[in-house]
């Protein structure tokens, strides 16, 4: 407990008389009456007041939580005593990670069940801990305010945004997956097998109308086909110094790997097989085939604690492991983020030698800040400088990635907030189109 402001300025109210005394007798006999009275109240209200002990708390969170996003957290209590309680209320959840609707008040009716909510955004996959729930009230009398603690620790696992996952599914048996920027035309390619009917879908080819179903329902109907299944996918995912960068308080690596969970949850979905392979300057996660839609959490659990390091990558070396691996073809996706003019061309060389026998997707995030700086108004010399300098590299990197295209490789180029989108429309067209 900690006495308060009111408390502080009534023993300094007291104390004037008292420091009278030493000119006027009765004044100082006042003073020590008025003094004891302050004390004597300050120890009623101490008394009067009930314990924070009365109160129960219990946190309920989810064992995994999702990097990059929000995630709800509740909190419990119960007031065992007679009176109600108005209650200040903090906690501590993972770090490092970002919270809103936190602290907070409550007041609590005796013998309820009550509780709040609050979110949390951790920044960093692995393993973690929610610790301490601090509680805060003031006296009955206001004079005093009382702490009290609980420790109550929670081992949580923090995994890649697998709330995209779930949200993604939710939308696809609702049939509004357009919702989250994925072209709905490219769902279902341009197979051969008919697989149903369904309402026309701006996008859609007109051959694909069915005349016959859309003169009896009187709105446009279309065919659907089914694609090609059993077709194989690899994601290469770079984990070195070059996805240590942030972009909102993210990594670049932990955008890759997002899209990555995402884009297997859409090909398990469609039929495909995934495997993965993290590489730096070794091979630092290998998660072979995994089929089935149910397979995502599978692949998940592999590779949830993953980190970059800051080590430069061995694109030779991601290469050739590749080639041992797996020779069958496949649609290999390649994610990474290039620093320099030198460093794309370096894994430009190994994307080339990818290609036989697979179909490469390479997927660059972009430089943010690079971006905003070409993009931004000089006010000054040195400032138009250094915007001459960040167009010079971006241009340079678009060359050569232009070059890359020309060579055969499929290429996407794309702000990290979304690649996922992106990356998914891409695998979806290239399904579309038969490439595999």
């Amino acid at each position: 407990m900690m006495p308060r402001l009111s408390l502080l300025l009534l023993f300094a109210a007291a104390m004037i008389p008292f420091a009278l005394g030493t000119i006027w007798q009765e004044a100082g006999q006042a003073g020590i009456l008025i003094c004891l009275g302050v004390f004597l109240l300050a120890l009623v209200d101490l008394v009067i007041t009930p314990s924070l002990l009365v109160i129960e708390v219990h946190r309920d969170v989810k064992e995994v939580l999702s990097v990059g996003t929000p995630n709800s957290v509740k909190l419990w209590f119960t007031n065992r005593g007679s009176v109600p309680l108005k209650v200040h209320v903090h906690d501590e959840p993972p770090l490092p990670c970002h919270y809103s609707d936190l602290p907070f008040e409550i007041e609590l009716i005796p013998n309820k069940h009550q509780y709040s909510i609050y979110h949390v955004e951790p920044l960093h996959r692995g393993k973690n801990r929610f610790r301490r729930v601090f509680l805060q009230m003031q006296s009955r009398l206001k004079l005093w305010t009382i702490y009290d603690e609980r420790d109550i620790h929670q081992e949580v696992r923090i995994y890649p945004d697998i709330k995209a996952v779930h949200g993604v599914e939710l939308l696809a048996r609702r049939n509004r997956l357009a919702e989250t920027g994925i072209k709905l035309s490219r769902l279902r390619g341009r197979g051969t097998e008919f697989d149903r009917l369904r309402e026309y879908r701006r996008g859609d080819e007109f051959r694909s109308i069915d005349w016959k179903a859309t003169s009896r329902h009187q709105e446009l109907i279309s065919r659907e086909y089914v694609v090609e299944k059993n077709q194989n996918i690899i994601l290469l995912i770079d984990c070195g110094r070059s996805m240590c960068n942030e972009a909102e308080g993210v990594t670049h690596f932990d955008r890759a790997l997002n899209a990555a969970i995402l884009l297997s949850y859409v090909a398990l979905r469609q039929g495909d097989t995934v495997s993965l392979m993290a590489c730096s300057n070794k091979v630092e996660r290998w998660v072979p085939v995994v089929r089935g839609a149910g397979s995502i959490q599978k692949l998940i659990r592999q590779v949830y604690d993953l980190e970059p390091i800051y080590e430069a990558s061995d694109y030779q070396m991601m290469s050739e492991q590749l080639q041992l691996r797996y020779r069958k073809r496949s649609l290999v996706v390649v994610l990474t983020h290039a620093l320099d003019e030198v460093h794309l061309s370096h894994l430009g060389s190994a994307l080339r030698r990818m290609r036989w026998p697979h179909l490469v997707l390479s997927a660059f995030l972009k430089n943010v800040p690079l971006q905003n700086r070409m993009n931004s108004i000089p006010e000054t010399d040195r400032e138009a400088f250094q915007i001459a300098a960040a167009a010079d590299i971006v241009s340079t990197q678009t060359s050569q990635i232009a070059a890359l295209q020309k060579s055969g490789l499929l290429v996407l180029d794309t702000l990290p907030e979304n690649l996922s989108v992106n990356l998914i429309s891409r695998y979806l067209d290239i399904k579309a189109r038969q490439l595999l």
